[in-house]
């Protein structure tokens, strides 16, 4: 259970059944005990159990529902884009091994995008990160991130070769407290296609992110390029709850 003893019990509870989703003591497939054999084993009554079992729902780690029992997907990612995992988490959650190389870090002016997003004024020096991130060693998504320069400037201390930016940064006291997410398509640029090792203009999945703190200050903005033979992204929205979208590795694909 969630070493949160203070929070909500269906909130650890909720956190309990997605780890045993990612440990694979659910595996894909796994129909899900019972809400009475889960009340037993747990010692609570239907209540917590019901809304454990809808946030599952909502985070596209289980399927069922009216008179369905609850089943784990084939491909379940570790958290949903609305739980704001890193592409570390994520992969490593979805049993793949995670990778990156790192092309640039670089303190220079921001560009016009970068400065809008980020409220800045034109010319305003930040910190910006190129990375190519990999699944399993092979060339998934190009990184494309640019940093307000009190939290860019950490990255210095950080081999950035090594994991994940957004969980040193956590490490190190930035308040990553929210992000909103765009997404859309574009064709691969000369340098998208040589990184990606893809022809020049094939489609891909582009994710764009502003990244805030709690009292609403923009703190990162991210253009993410994918391969659509790897990566896509769901959602899942019931009338009880707003839509929670997901990254969902695609089994089976080839580059």
């Amino acid at each position: 259970m969630s070493t949160q003893q203070n929070a909500p019990l269906h909130v650890r509870l909720s956190e309990e059944f997605m780890r045993r989703i990612t440990d694979g003591d659910w595996p894909p497939g796994f129909q899900l005990p019972s809400e009475a054999e889960l009340c037993r084993e747990f010692g609570t009554s239907r209540g917590p159990i019901r809304q454990a079992l809808a946030f599952l729902r909502s985070e596209g780690a289980v399927t069922g529902g009216r008179g369905r029992p609850p089943m784990v997907r084939s491909s379940v990612p570790s958290q949903s884009f609305s739980t704001f995992n890193s592409f570390t988490e994520w992969a490593s959650g979805i049993g793949k091994k995670p990778g990156q190389r790192t092309l640039e870090v670089a303190r220079r002016e921001a560009s016009p995008e970068a400065a809008e997003a980020l409220g800045l004024m034109p010319g305003t020096t930040v910190v910006e990160v190129l990375r190519v991130r990999y699944l399993d060693d092979a060339p998934a998504m190009i990184e494309r991130t640019t940093f307000i320069l009190d939290v860019g400037r950490k990255l210095f201390d950080f081999d950035t070769d090594s994991g994940s930016i957004f969980a040193f940064l956590k490490e190190q006291g930035v308040d990553l407290h929210s992000a909103r997410h765009t997404i859309d398509a574009v064709a691969a640029s000369d340098e998208d296609a040589e990184l990606l090792e893809q022809p020049e203009g094939i489609p891909l999945l582009r994710e764009r992110r502003i990244t805030r703190s709690s009292d609403g200050q923009p703190l990162e903005y991210s253009e993410d390029r994918y391969l659509p033979a790897l990566t896509n992204f769901t959602i899942d929205n019931t009338v009880e709850r707003r839509a929670a979208l997901v990254r969902i590795h695609t089994e089976g694909a080839t580059p």
